[in-house]
C-alpha cells in the first residue's frame, strides 16, 4: 500500500493543476446538486419492531387524524380564578379558535370541554392536532403556531405554544467557527508557517465542503435525522485537518532531510498517507458498523459521517500533495527554506532535544508508577459511568428562554411533570363491538396501575374499530419511574382478549429507543474491540500491541462516559458548558461515541507505534524505539489532538442538548486518549513489555496479509531504484 500511495503522491504533485481543478469541479457540482436536491431533515427517531412504533404505524393506517404531530398550548391567566370568569373563557376560546384555523391544523380542543384546567382556575392546556408528522410541518406553519395568542398576551395573559411540532433541526452558528479558528492557530504554531497552516486548513475545508454537499444532495432521496449533518460536519472538519496535518508534517521533514519536493511528497503520502488511509478506514468501518445494531436513524447517521471521513481521506492523499506542489519550499519556516539551513545538523529533523524525546525518556524511566497512576486516575474518572441513564431528551432539557422550554416549564408549574410526557394506549379490533368491549377493561387496568395520574376519555376513529386513550403519568418523560410505568401498563393490558392493545406516545417511543440502544451497546463494543485487535495485528505483526491498544481504548471510553455523566447527568460544572438543566444522556450517544473514538484512537496509535516498530526492526532496542516513536510523533499528535478538541469543543456552545453533549464527549475523549493513554500509558507499557511487545507466532505471521502501513515495501522499492531516479 505504501508504494502505491508513494506513486499517487508524486503523480498528484506533477499533475497538481489537474487535481486541483477536478476537486473544484466536484465541489461546485455537488454544491449545485445540494442546492437543487436538498430534502428536509427528520427530527423524530423511529424504531421499527418496537411496540410504540407499531402503534404509530397502526394509527397512521386506521386513525390518520390521530397519527399526526401534536401541539400543546399552555395558558396562564394573570391571576387565579380568571379562567372561570366569562372574560377568561372568551380569551381562551379566542386562542383555541385561532389555533384551530392555523394552516396544517386539523383541530384544537377546548380545555373547558375536556376539563384541562387547574383547580385554581389559572392554568389551561389547549391540545392542537396537526395533519402531518412533525417533520412535515413547514417553517411557516411552525412560525404561525408560535405566534398564537399574541392578542391575549397583550392583555397580560401568558400563552406558550409547545409540543413535538416545535422540534426543529439544530442550527450551526458562529460558535463552531471559534473551534476552527483555534485549530488554525494550532497549525500556525506547529508549522511556523502561514503557508503550511493555510494550505492544510484549505485542504480540510474543501474536503468538508465536498462531503457535506454530497450529503445534502442525497437528502432528497434518503431521510436524514437533524443531527446527522452536524455529526458529519463535526467529524469531517476534525479528521480532515488532522489527516492533512500528518501528511504535511512528514513532507516538511522530508524537505529538511534534503529531498526534492516531488520525492518528499511521494514519501510523505507513502508513509504518513498509509497511516491516514488506515486510520480513516477504521473510522469508516466503525461508523458503518452501526448498521449491525439494526436501528435505521443510527445507521443513516453512521453512514453520513463515514461518507465525509472517506472524502477527507481521498482529499488528503490527492489534493494535499497537489497543494504542497504549489507551495514548494514555502511550507517551511523562512529560516529553514535555504539549503544552508537544511544542511545544518542543528536544524535537521533528527534533533533529539525536543519535548517529545524528554517526555519519552521520563515516561519509560518511571514506567511502573506512570502506569499505576494512569490506571488509577482513569478508573476514578470512570466511576460516575455506573450511574449512567439513557433517554431521548425532552423539552425540559432545552435551553432556557426557548419556546419549547417556556411551554414545558409552564405546564410543569401548573399541572405537574406528567403532563409533559403523556402516553397513549391504542386499542384496536376487527369489529367496533370488540373494541367497545375492550376499552372499559383497558381503562380500568390502566387507572389502577401505580404511577398513573389520570386517564382521558377514549377517542374513536370513524369506523369505531380503533380507540385512543390518553394516559398522564405522575412523573416526567425522562424519570426512571415513568420507564417503570410504561412496562407496568404493558404488563397489565397484555391479557386483554379479542383486541390488540399497544402503548405509544413520544415518551414511550423514547423509552423503547433507549432500551434497544442499551441492548445493542455491548454487542457493538465487542465488535469494535475485536476489530481493533484484528486490524492492529495486521499492521504491527504483534499480539500484545493490539491487546494493549484495545485495553487503552476501553479505558478512554470508560473515563469519557464517567466525565460526561458527571457533567450532563449529575450537573457538576454544568455552567462551564452552558447547560441549564442536567438530564439523562441522549440514548444514542454511547454507541456513537464508541464508534468515533475507536477510529480516532487507532489514528494516534498507528502514528506513534508504527515509528516505534520501524526503528525496532532496523536495530534499535525496544526501549530506544519507543523513545524514538514518541520523540518524532509527539509534536504532531499533540497538534492533531488539540485541533480535534478545538473543533469538537466548538459544538459544545450550541443550544441543542444533543449536539452539546456529543461535542463535549468527543472533545474529552480525544483529550484522554491522546494525552493520557497514547502519549503516556502506551510508551510506559511498551517499555515494560520490551521485546515481547513485538512477538508474533510464526504460523500466524505466515497467514496474516502484509498491509505495509509502515512502508517496508516502499523502502525496498526505493533501495532498488537507480540514484538518478531519486
Amino acid at each position: 500500500m505504501a508504494t502505491l500511495l508513494y506513486r499517487l503522491g508524486r503523480a498528484s504533485l506533477r499533475r497538481r493543476r489537474v487535481v486541483a481543478v477536478v476537486w473544484l469541479v466536484v465541489l461546485v457540482g455537488l454544491g449545485i446538486a445540494a442546492a437543487t436536491l436538498k430534502g428536509p431533515t427528520a427530527s423524530n427517531f423511529t424504531m421499527p419492531g418496537t411496540e410504540s412504533q407499531q402503534a404509530i404505524d397502526l394509527l397512521a393506517d386506521r386513525f390518520p387524524a390521530a397519527s399526526g404531530a401534536t401541539g400543546t398550548i399552555a395558558v396562564k391567566a394573570p391571576k387565579a380564578g380568571d379562567l372561570l370568569t366569562p372574560q377568561g373563557q372568551a380569551v381562551v376560546g379566542q386562542v383555541t379558535k385561532e389555533a384551530a384555523t392555523l394552516p396544517g391544523v386539523v383541530g384544537a380542543v377546548d380545555p373547558y370541554q375536556v376539563k384541562a384546567l387547574t383547580p385554581d382556575g389559572r392554568y389551561a392546556l389547549i391540545q392542537v392536532q396537526f395533519a402531518g408528522r412533525a417533520d412535515d410541518v413547514t417553517k411557516d406553519q411552525r412560525a404561525a403556531y408560535e405566534k398564537v395568542g399574541a392578542q391575549a398576551e397583550a392583555q397580560g395573559w401568558q400563552i406558550a405554544p409547545g409540543g413535538e411540532v416545535l422540534n426543529g433541526e439544530p442550527e450551526v452558528g458562529s460558535t463552531e467557527a471559534l473551534g476552527v479558528l483555534v485549530a488554525a492557530i494550532v497549525l500556525v504554531i506547529t508549522f511556523g508557517s502561514l503557508v503550511a497552516a493555510g494550505m492544510t486548513m484549505l485542504n480540510a475545508l474543501i474536503g468538508v465542503g465536498v462531503g457535506m454537499a454530497g450529503l445534502f444532495a442525497l437528502s432528497g432521496a434518503v431521510e436524514l435525522t437533524s443531527t446527522a449533518p452536524i455529526l458529519a460536519l463535526m467529524l469531517g472538519l476534525a479528521v480532515g485537518i488532522d489527516y492533512s496535518l500528518f501528511i504535511t508534517s512528514r513532507h516538511r521533514q522530508n524537505l529538511l532531510d534534503g529531498l526534492s519536493p516531488e520525492e518528499a511528497v511521494g514519501r510523505a503520502v507513502g508513509t504518513a498517507g498509509s497511516a491516514v488511509v488506515f486510520a480513516g478506514a477504521t473510522v469508516v468501518i466503525a461508523l458503518a458498523g452501526l448498521a449491525v445494531v439494526d436501528i435505521p436513524f443510527l445507521t443513516v447517521m453512521g453512514l453520513a459521517a463515514a461518507g465525509t471521513v472517506t472524502v477527507a481521506v481521498l482529499v488528503a492523499i490527492t489534493l494535499a500533495p497537489a497543494l504542497l506542489g504549489f507551495a514548494g519550499r514555502k511550507v517551511l519556516p523562512r529560516k529553514l527554506r535555504d539549503r544552508a539551513a537544511v544542511e545544518d545538523p542543528t536544524t535537521g529533523s533528527e534533533d533529539r532535544s525536543g519535548f517529545g524525546f524528554r517526555w519519552a525518556h521520563w515516561v519509560t524511566k518511571l514506567r511502573v508508577p506512570v502506569i499505576l497512576v494512569g490506571l488509577l486516575g482513569l478508573g476514578l474518572l470512570a466511576v460516575p459511568a455506573q450511574d449512567m441513564r439513557l433517554a431521548l431528551p425532552d423539552a425540559s432539557a432545552a435551553a432556557e428562554g426557548t419556546p419549547a422550554r417556556i411551554n414545558n416549564d409552564l405546564i410543569r408549574e401548573g399541572f405537574g411533570p406528567g403532563f409533559t410526557g403523556r402516553l397513549a394506549v391504542v386499542v384496536t379490533a376487527d369489529s367496533p363491538q370488540a373494541t367497545q368491549a375492550a376499552v372499559p377493561q383497558v381503562t380500568a387496568l390502566v387507572q389502577k396501575t401505580d404511577g398513573v395520574l389520570a386517564v382521558a376519555p377514549p377517542q374513536l376513529d370513524p369506523t369505531g374499530r380503533t380507540a385512543l386513550i390518553g394516559v398522564i403519568p405522575k412523573t416526567g418523560p425522562t424519570d426512571a419511574k415513568t420507564e417503570t410505568l410504561v412496562h407496568d401498563i404493558r404488563k397489565q393490558v397484555g391479557g386483554i382478549q379479542n383486541a390488540d392493545v399497544l402503548l405509544t406516545g413520544v415518551t414511550a417511543i423514547g423509552i423503547d429507543v433507549s432500551e434497544k440502544l442499551s441492548d445493542a451497546l455491548p454487542v457493538y463494543l465487542l465488535l469494535v474491540v475485536g476489530l481493533s485487535v484484528l486490524l492492529l495485528m495486521l499492521v504491527f505483526r504483534s499480539i500484545l500491541v493490539p491487546v494493549k491498544a484495545a485495553l487503552g481504548f476501553l479505558l478512554t471510553v470508560a473515563a469519557t462516559f464517567g466525565i460526561t455523566v458527571a457533567v450532563f447527568q449529575q450537573g457538576h460544572l454544568a455552567d462551564l458548558v452552558g447547560l441549564d438543566t442536567p438530564a439523562p444522556l441522549v440514548s444514542f450517544l454511547p454507541i456513537l461515541l464508541i464508534g468515533i473514538l475507536f477510529g480516532l484512537a487507532m489514528d494516534y496509535e498507528v502514528f506513534l507505534v508504527s515509528r516505534m516498530r520501524e526503528d525496532f526492526v532496523h536495530g534499535d532496542t525496544a526501549r530506544q524505539a519507543t523513545i524514538n516513536g514518541m520523540g518524532h510523533g509527539a509534536r504532531v499528535v499533540t497538534a492533531a489532538a488539540l485541533i480535534m478538541i478545538s473543533v469538537f469543543g466548538g459544538f459544545v456552545f450550541l443550544e441543542d442538548p444533543i449536539i452539546k453533549s456529543m461535542g463535549f464527549a468527543l472533545a474529552v475523549g480525544v483529550a484522554i486518549d491522546a494525552f493520557v493513554v497514547r502519549m503516556t500509558i502506551v510508551p510506559a507499557v511498551m517499555s515494560l513489555l520490551n521485546n515481547a511487545a513485538w512477538w508474533l507466532p510464526r504460523w500466524l505471521n505466515r497467514i496474516l496479509p502484509n498491509v505495509d502501513v509502515e512502508g517496508e515495501g516502499l523502502r525496498a522499492h526505493l533501495a532498488r531504484r537507480e540514484p538518478a531516479e531519486v
